[in-house]
Parts: C-alpha cells; sequence; structure tokens
C-alpha cells in the first residue's frame, strides 16, 4: 500500500521510546480529534440521516492503513488494493463500491472519503469517514430497492476516485456523480461535511506531530494498537474456547416472498487465534438483503462487541487482527458473488451482533445478552408536496435492546450506539407529515429477571399523497431470550387509510402509495429478556407497570398478580410456583419455538403469508 504513496520526503519513519505521559497526551489528542470530526460533520452535513442522526463513522489510521482512533475499523487496506495510479499530498479520494473495494464498504449509499496525511512532504497517518447519503440515484427513492437483483439498479457506482487533486477541487466529476443522485444539494453539503471533517483530523494530526516530532507520533500510534492487541489477547482467552461452539439465526424473508435465510457460524480458538467458520450459511439471495462481510469488518465487529462486554475503557482499535481469522464461504448470504444486489444488507448486518452474543454466551451464559441488535428499520417518503416540490424522508428507527446480565434493556434505543433520533420536530418542520404518537410499546420486552427493552411505536400522519417504503426484519422469527428470559415481541406495520381501512404490511415493502391522512403505524421489535422472570423483584414489576412498560395482564408473564392496582401476594406466590413448575429445566435459549414452528404459525399470529423456503433448502 505504501508503495502508492508520491512522497517528497521519504525518510522512513523510526520506533522510538516513548513515556507514558506523552503516550496518554497524544492517545488523547487523537480521541479528541476523532470526536472533533464528528462535531464539523454534524454542523456542517443537511440531510437529517447525518446531521441528525448521526448515520457515520470517522477514523483516524496510521501511515499503515490501521485504525488508531475511530468508531468501527479500517476499511484502507481494501480501499487501497481497488485504487489504481498514485496517491500525492492534497489527494483525496472518494469511493462507495463494496465489489471494487472489497467491501471496505458495503453498499453504494455509504460514500467513503479517504485523506492521506502528510507534514512537510511525509505520509504520516490517515483520516477517513463514511456517510449514509439520502439517495443514490437507485431504482427507487433513497435508494435501497428490496427487489433489485444486481448492484446495477442500486445507483451510482464510484470506483477509488480522486475528489481532488493535490488540493484542487474536480469538479467535473463531482457533478457527474451528483447529476446522478435525487438530492444532489443534500449530497453535495453532506459530501463537503466529510471532507472538511476528514481534513480538521488532519491538521490535528499534523499539530501533533509538530509539538512531539515525527518519531514521537508514529511510535506512539504503535504504542496504541499494541495496547490493544494485549488487551485483545486476554479477552480471546477468556471468552473464546478452544471447542467448536456453533450458533445460528436466520433473516426472516428476502422482501419478495422467500426465507427464512440461515446465518451459521462456528467459533473457536486454535494456537492462540479465534477462528469464525461461517460454513452452513445460506447461498446468496435474489434480492438485496445479500451483505457482503469483508473479513476485516467483522473483526471489527467481533473487537467492539467484546470490548463493550469485558471492558469499555480498552480503546478500540486494529491492533488485534492478526489475532483472529475470519472464513466466509463465496456465494453465501455473506459473500455474494459479483453483480449480486447489496443495499438491503441492513438486516444481516444488525443480525451478526446478535449470533456473536449467541456463539459468545455458550460458553459463559451468565454474561450473554439475549437478542435484540437484530435490525435497523428503516422508513422512506418520497413525493411532490402541495407546492410541487420535491421530498424525501429517510429515516432510521429503534427497537428494543436485550436484556442484559447487569440489567434491563434500554427501550426505544438504536442498533448503533452512536446514534440519536431525528427530533419530531424537525421531521415535522422539513417533511409532509405530522408524528401522532411516538412511545414505547407495552409488554414488547422479552420477560425475565432482567426485562428486555420495549419496542418503539410511532404513528405517520401523512399530510400530501405520496410513496412509502419499509425496511425490516424480526416480524417471523423473535429475538431470543437467553437463560430463562422470553423472547422480545415481533415487528409489525400497520397502514390505516383515511376511511379506516386497516392494512398489515410487510416488514419489507416499496411503492406503497399513500394518500393524504392516513395514518402509518411503524412498530418495531422488543428485545430478548434476560434470566427466570419469576425471579424478578415485585417492586421492580410494580414500578414498570406505573411507568406504563408492563401492563397489569402482562405482569402475570412474571407470574404477579395484580388486583386492584396492588399485588396480591398469595396469588402471585401461587402463581410463580406453577409456572416455575410448568416450565421445568430452564433453558438457555428461547427462541419461541422451532423454525418449522414458527413458520406453520406466522399467517395466523402475524397476518402475513409465510415466505416460501428458498430453493436451495428444499433441495437440500
Amino acid at each position: 500500500m505504501n508503495e502508492k504513496i508520491k512522497q517528497t520526503n521519504s525518510a522512513p519513519l523510526n520506533r522510538v521510546d516513548v513515556d507514558t505521559v506523552t503516550v496518554d497526551i497524544i492517545e488523547n489528542a487523537l480521541r479528541n480529534a476523532r470526536e472533533e470530526m464528528d462535531a464539523v460533520l454534524f454542523r456542517t452535513a443537511m440531510s437529517p440521516g447525518i446531521r441528525e442522526q448521526g448515520d457515520c463513522f470517522p477514523m483516524i489510521a496510521n501511515k499503515d492503513g490501521k485504525m488508531v482512533v475511530g468508531q468501527f475499523g479500517s476499511f484502507i487496506h481494501g480501499f487501497m488494493d481497488a485504487f489504481e495510479g498514485e496517491l500525492e499530498e492534497g489527494d483525496i479520494i472518494l469511493t462507495n463500491d463494496p465489489y471494487m473495494t472489497n467491501a471496505a464498504v458495503s453498499h453504494l449509499p455509504d460514500w467513503i472519503v479517504l485523506v492521506p496525511v502528510f507534514k512537510e512532504g511525509r505520509h504520516i497517518a490517515w483520516s477517513a469517514m463514511f456517510g449514509h447519503m439520502s439517495d443514490n440515484g437507485g431504482m427507487v427513492p433513497g435508494s435501497i430497492p428490496i427487489k433489485a437483483e444486481t448492484i446495477f439498479q442500486e445507483g451510482i457506482r464510484i470506483p477509488p476516485t480522486k475528489l481532488y487533486k493535490k488540493g484542487v477541487l474536480q469538479s467535473d466529476i463531482l457533478e457527474l456523480i451528483l447529476h446522478n443522485v435525487r438530492t444532489p444539494q443534500w449530497n453535495r453539503f453532506d459530501l463537503n461535511a466529510l471532507v472538511a471533517s476528514c481534513k480538521t483530523a488532519a491538521k490535528r494530526c499534523v499539530e501533533i506531530s509538530e509539538r512531539f516530532g515525527d518519531d514521537i507520533f508514529y511510535s506512539t500510534m504503535e504504542i496504541m494498537l499494541d495496547r490493544n492487541k494485549v488487551a485483545m489477547e486476554a479477552i480471546i482467552n477468556m471468552i473464546v474456547p478452544e471447542e467448536p461452539r456453533t450458533f445460528e439465526d436466520y433473516l426472516c424473508d428476502d422482501g419478495v416472498g422467500k426465507g427464512p435465510y440461515k446465518i451459521s457460524c462456528t467459533m473457536w480458538r486454535e494456537n492462540g487465534k479465534a477462528i469464525f467458520d461461517f460454513a452452513g450459511t445460506d447461498p446468496q439471495a435474489k434480492s438485496s438483503i445479500n451483505f457482503f462481510l469483508n473479513e476485516d469488518m467483522f473483526k471489527m465487529f467481533f473487537g467492539s462487541f467484546t470490548i463493550n462486554l469485558v471492558d469499555p475503557q480498552i480503546l478500540f482499535n486494529d491492533g488485534f487482527y492478526d489475532l483472529v481469522d475470519v472464513r466466509i464461504p463465496q456465494g453465501s448470504l455473506l459473500k455474494p458473488n459479483y453483480p449480486a444486489a447489496l443495499s438491503g444488507r441492513t438486516h444481516a448486518l444488525g443480525r451478526i451482533f446478535d449470533v456473536m452474543g449467541g456463539l459468545l454466551g455458550q460458553s459463559a451464559p451468565d454474561a450473554m445478552n439475549a437478542a435484540g441488535f437484530s435490525d435497523s428499520p428503516h422508513l422512506f417518503f418520497s413525493g411532490y408536496d402541495k407546492k410541487g416540490e420535491w421530498f424525501q424522508l429517510f429515516q432510521i428507527g429503534f427497537g428494543g435492546i436485550p436484556g442484559r446480565p447487569v440489567g434491563d434493556g434500554p427501550d426505544g434505543h438504536s442498533l448503533w450506539p452512536g446514534f440519536t433520533n431525528v427530533p419530531n420536530e424537525f421531521v415535522e418542520a422539513y417533511f409532509p407529515l405530522r408524528i401522532e404518537s411516538y412511545e414505547t410499546i407495552v409488554d414488547s420486552g422479552g420477560a425475565g429477571l432482567h426485562r428486555g427493552g420495549n419496542g418503539l411505536s410511532v404513528a405517520y400522519r401523512f399530510l400530501c399523497d405520496g410513496s412509502i417504503a419499509i425496511h425490516d426484519d424480526r416480524w417471523l422469527t423473535y429475538p431470543w431470550g437467553v437463560n430463562g428470559g422470553e423472547p422480545g415481541q415481533r415487528s409489525t406495520k400497520r397502514l390505516v387509510k383515511r376511511n379506516g381501512e386497516s392494512i398489515t404490511l410487510p416488514a419489507k415493502c416499496e411503492g406503497i402509495e399513500v394518500s393524504e391522512g392516513d395514518l402509518l403505524y411503524f412498530d418495531t421489535w422488543g428485545g430478548g429478556g434476560w434470566g427466570d422472570p419469576y425471579q424478578r423483584p415485585v417492586e421492580s414489576i410494580m414500578d414498570d407497570v406505573r411507568r406504563g412498560l408492563v401492563s397489569e395482564e402482562g405482569a402475570k408473564r412474571y407470574g404477579v398478580v395484580i388486583v386492584d392496582g396492588a399485588v396480591d401476594d398469595t396469588a402471585t406466590t401461587a402463581m410463580r410456583a406453577a409456572l416455575t413448575e410448568a416450565r421445568g429445566e430452564v433453558q438457555v435459549f428461547n427462541r419461541g419455538g422451532t423454525i418449522e414452528e414458527i413458520l406453520a404459525r406466522c399467517e395466523e399470529e402475524t397476518g402475513l403469508p409465510a415466505p416460501v423456503s428458498p430453493t436451495f433448502r428444499e433441495n437440500a
């Protein structure tokens, strides 16, 4: 990779000793620079998805492309492997193409900006940021078409391209790209914000290097990576067993009637390495739910997941990557063959975290979360308002976070911890709709010693005619409970027409015409419960009832009987004893039944037809 970097000062950077105080100062300066990247982006971007919701991922990497501080890890190697040519000071790269970057980015709406950082002609670091654009010119507004069968239907593909050459904007290239999207103004401002964010980080890196010296700056980055490797080595030895463990979960459907799709992973430790083998995962889908999972991307998911599980104070970076081996079958749902569609990869991306939780928890069930990092539901609403002006809403919904060893799961929270909701006032001010209710769904969290977080119900009243699309999952399979906890409630979507007709909508649908006055109930899933619900303190349940999170009827799932607003102690003791005996031995996982049982009950319980097993499973 470094041979593609043209330096006027090619003197090598040397590893030197750095005292602990200096390391801490530089580490905190880099952490602050990473936070400043977000601040710059949020204050200068235009689309609500980035400015309000925070759908972006920053990174500062060392000169070799390893992330030192950031959110989810480095994609630079895959990026640079696909780049033809030489990089010079002042160059800024833009791309969005998963296939041309070995899945450095996983679908076309995510645009990556990459800046090589130079100081006095010497390459010393990288800064990068990617953000989800409101539109990419695909076959539907928002450019995440459910029915796409190839990536060519998902919008403009940008190969690794010099957006700036030696500091000069390539205006013709930019205008060509923006000519192919529905929201050119938003995309232009968001792209400028990505560039400004990366340039800010580059400036901070140069300032640190000027203060302490190039060798100390370089060496401190290496020390930060080494610290992470030592910490992750201890974590891997602690939580990854030598004996193989396998876990399976399912995407409910592909949006075109087929499903469910299995994701299978086997994990074990061998010669100090954590091995993750996805053999047994179903082949790629015909529609856009495929998730091109870069092996390094999974490593960063694993690192982020385990560090937050074991000790969030550990600095997450790429130092541990050679301690993990990831094996993904070609042609599978997680490594589809070109030119398979990829835009709806959100469902599998979210499910990977549930799979990791199920894998890691088998060796230490008491430390395991339930399921609930299950998806990242999307709503699109577009059309022409009463002034004849085009509008286009893209919004990410929140669900219930799973019950955890340390307590209840948060209610109505994002899959991604850095995301925030778009304020209702903002949505109503800029789009022709009114949000009539925004509340958690009572009893939707799985019962447990620690309750799963409740899902979120948002009621959207449309103030003009338009078209909607919905992208969600966990409508068929349940967010599973663990250690005796019950599954969370599944997601539902219901459109109430202005004439009173109520229509149950599929979790994945597009091109749904809505009229002024129609009302959409967008209800997300609840998190699975953790631990024996019959052991949950009665006081906690009564507090949930008072707060409207659990109903008096729902309290019976915990074996608690409430009469006239007070607990009937005698009836509660008897009910808990009876339920405990009837349940029998506590199971580690409660999925709400086998996948065959869930499919058999599908239409009766959901009002939607069961997906048809894909041909590859019928013939297996």
